[in-house]
């Protein structure tokens, strides 16, 4: 007989480990750190909460633990498509529809009851760069911050009645291989135009860069279907996430006549060492990080977001990061791939920057909708 319980203080540690159980004899599930999931539903570190609500359950058959999920709503953006809308994610349920079922039809009951009329799913409560989107094609160990599930996953989402709102894709660069020339030709012929500068993030002028990176962001995104600006405290709770693992060579910014025009943001993928932490950074799990950063070696770069202003789109500048980020990567000689992560499928100018680089599609992550 299953059972549904709203999470408290003391289901924390429950709900956060959940997955270990779920996914144990899974060799492609890497655990998130604990420590960045519980940030997410923690007000003093969200800024999320400032404009927001959330509320997380975890469900039992008899004694047993055989599912989670959340559901929020972000008040800043519950309105942005005409119709009242919320969100769930870090859902996790055993292959039982009836089972997901009691899950779904608890978080959109919490939903409907805040005024909301329709959920899109599964999403984070934060920025769409991180936790966000099903996995349903390319089910391989997961780069940090990208969601992992079992292929059965969608099958439950979709007996349910949800529908795709849209696709998020990562395609992937071999470094090995050569890049077409006509992309060369074009990337170091906007390098080295008149009045385009190209310079690398430093985390000591923060400051700067934020409000840069806002201004970009905000405008080459203004124009799609349910978009709201991003906020400095919003970037502020990304970047304090990041910083650990931020190598300034690889985030690079351009300008025009010192107008911050574009922006690339790559990561080393440390889910390549991570996997063997088991999601804790306890003492224990920080000897085991060191340890086995000493000994394997990050080869794959995650580019987790790349914005363009509009008025400086389609003139090649998407090619010139992209060519830069290669330059500067290849003769370290360890990276082997770049993830380009996400890319929704309605973004058909960023698409094409990645197929004219040669990259090849890996993985598809889904965002689906359901209306109350």
């Amino acid at each position: 007989m299953f059972h549904i319980s709203e999470v408290t203080g003391a289901d924390e540690n429950q709900f956060i480990g959940f997955p270990h159980t779920l996914y144990k004899n899974d060799p492609s599930f890497i655990a998130p750190l604990q420590v960045e999931i519980k940030k997410i539903f923690n007000p003093s570190t969200n800024s999320f909460f400032q404009h927001g609500h959330c509320t997380r359950w975890l469900l039992y058959d008899n004694k047993k633990l055989i599912g989670r999920i959340a559901a929020f709503v972000n008040l800043e953006k519950a309105n942005a498509t005409g119709t009242p809308t919320g969100g769930i994610g870090f859902f996790e349920c055993i292959n039982n529809q009836e089972a997901a079922n009691t899950l779904f039809n608890t978080a959109i009951n919490w939903l409907k009851d805040k005024g909301m009329q329709a959920v899109e799913g599964p999403i984070n409560f934060g920025e769409n760069d991180s936790w966000w989107g099903l996995l349903i094609q390319g089910f391989r160990p997961p780069s940090m911050g990208m969601n992992y599930n079992p292929p059965y996953y969608q099958q439950l989402f979709e007996n349910f009645g949800w529908q795709k709102a849209y696709d998020q894709l990562t395609n992937v660069i071999d470094l090995r291989k050569p890049v077409p020339e006509r992309f060369t030709k074009i990337a170091e012929w906007v390098v080295k135009k008149p009045g385009y500068s190209f310079i690398h993030f430093r985390k000591r002028d923060f400051e700067k860069f934020s409000e840069d990176f806002k201004a970009i962001y905000n405008d080459a995104w203004q124009d799609f279907e349910g978009f709201t600006p991003i906020t400095s405290a919003s970037i502020s709770d990304t970047f304090k996430r990041m910083k650990p693992i931020v190598d300034e060579k690889i985030v690079w910014f351009a300008y025009y006549n010192n107008e911050p025009i574009a922006f690339v943001l790559c990561l080393p993928n440390t889910n390549q060492i991570l996997k063997y932490v088991n999601g804790k950074l306890d003492l224990w799990g920080k000897l085991k990080y060191l340890w086995y950063s000493n000994i394997k070696t990050v080869d794959r770069a995650r580019a987790i977001v790349m914005g363009v202003k509009k008025h400086y789109q389609n003139k090649g500048i998407e090619s010139a990061l992209i060519y830069l980020l290669k330059q500067e990567v290849l003769p370290r000689n360890t990276f082997k791939e770049v993830e380009l992560a996400w890319v929704g499928d309605f973004n058909e100018k960023m698409l094409a920057v990645h197929y004219a680089t040669g990259a090849t599609l890996e993985k598809v992550h889904r965002t689906y909708r359901y209306t109350f």
